[in-house]
């Protein structure tokens, strides 16, 4: 600007020199001042925007600033909430444990009635064969019973050997297991207190281990994989067998210790496991109750990665998946061998979200429950079932 009027200054000058007449130079500088006006108005606005633009940016970065710090600061509430909940239910957890209400296991009238007289009726129990035609609907409900020190483990019941009692495989390998009379025992006293130390003719490894009616048959990993089948009133080793498999590998992802997982419904005794040839899925064995032989295989659609257990209802396999990053169990793969349930047409069932993973899942067909443990709690889950051809 000022290079102009410098420049406009020189014309006026030439012009008042050339003799110019005054009316004209009067023009010239009406106009000049009139440039100058404007020039000034421009810088002035353009200064004020500039201004305004700058108070701007800066309201906007700080409201940008404050944003984050509210969204770090919301984000820490929630983590500390998130911690007071799981604080709380494991205080909850504790005080059932401490003062227990009366265990949520449902039986029918018949097996209630039958407790009842049990003392009274030295008779023989007449076992009512079950048409073994339901599968899982939905899962009704869950408690926890009791939490003992160790995060893997098993628990489980015989119901179909007219016994109440509970056996306790704590740990994922020893060779003792702790037997309760009854589920009071269990939940009423801390530890081991009331239990019977069962010490065992051969060391067991994982929780692949099952009870059936009277006989418990555990997994021996030492020399080669062993089902051993143990009379636990005589106290006495009945039969054992190696298994025929060859190079097994863990049967679930998420259950290193697991290699043979036995599980028992109301049509026998089943093995599910996994081999270096068949690396990516899990298989499935039926065995003979008496001589412990394999009567049939198969090789199911279930992948082992993610998986943390199984469990068999009626002949179909039940595969529950979890993440590494510990989210909500569920199940979401199925094998029935009658192939009358599949992935497909069966319900995508979600455990309710505890700790951790289940180290074990045992079904019980004499009361259809779960008996599950998850890092370090033993669990019951409830099922509502329906028939296969219902699905």
């Amino acid at each position: 600007m000022r290079s102009l009027m410098r420049t406009l200054a020189v014309l006026s000058a030439l012009l008042a020199l050339a003799g110019a007449q005054p009316a004209f130079l009067e023009y010239i500088e009406r106009r000049l001042a009139s440039f100058e006006d404007r020039i000034t108005v421009w810088n002035d606005q353009t200064q004020r925007y500039a201004t305004e633009y700058r108070d701007f940016k800066n309201r906007i970065i700080s409201m940008v600033e404050n944003i984050d710090k509210q969204r770090e600061e919301q984000r820490r509430l929630l983590e500390i909430s998130n911690s007071r909940i799981e604080r709380l239910e494991r205080e909850l957890d504790y005080m059932e444990t401490r003062n227990p209400i009366p265990t949520c296991i449902e039986m029918d009238d018949k097996l209630i009635e039958q407790q009842f007289t049990r003392g009274q009726d030295k008779k023989p129990k007449q076992v009512k064969a079950i048409d073994c035609v339901h599968a899982i609907g939905s899962i009704r409900a869950m408690k926890i019973v009791k939490k003992l020190d160790t995060p893997a483990g098993l628990w489980t019941r015989d119901v179909l050997s007219d016994s109440d009692k509970l056996y306790v495989f704590d740990g994922t390998g020893n060779d003792t297991v702790y037997e309760f009379a009854n589920m009071r025992d269990f939940t009423d006293f801390p530890g081991m207190v009331r239990a019977t130390k069962l010490r065992l003719p051969h060391p067991w490894a994982g929780t692949g281990h099952t009870v059936f009616q009277g006989f418990l048959y555990y997994i021996r990993t030492q020399p080669d994989f062993q089902v051993i089948k143990y009379h636990l009133a005589n106290r006495t080793v009945v039969d054992s067998a190696m298994f025929p498999a060859e190079q097994q590998i863990p049967v679930y992802g998420l259950s290193p210790f697991t290699y043979i997982d036995l599980a028992a419904d109301e049509d026998g005794l089943w093995a599910l496991y996994a081999t270096q040839e068949n690396a990516d899925h899990i298989c499935l064995a039926r065995m003979d109750l008496q001589t412990l032989d394999i009567e049939q295989m198969w090789d199911t659609p279930c992948p082992i990665q993610d998986a943390e257990g199984a469990f068999v209802i009626c002949g179909t396999v039940y595969v529950v998946y979890n993440s590494k990053l510990r989210s909500r169990s569920r199940i979401q793969c199925v094998f029935d061998v009658s192939d009358l349930v599949t992935s497909e047409n069966a319900p995508l069932l979600y455990f309710p979200r505890r700790y951790g993973t289940h180290s074990s899942i045992k079904y019980n067909s004499g009361d259809r429950h779960l008996y599950a443990w998850d890092d370090g709690y033993q669990i019951i889950y409830r099922l509502s079932m329906k028939d296969k051809s219902e699905l």
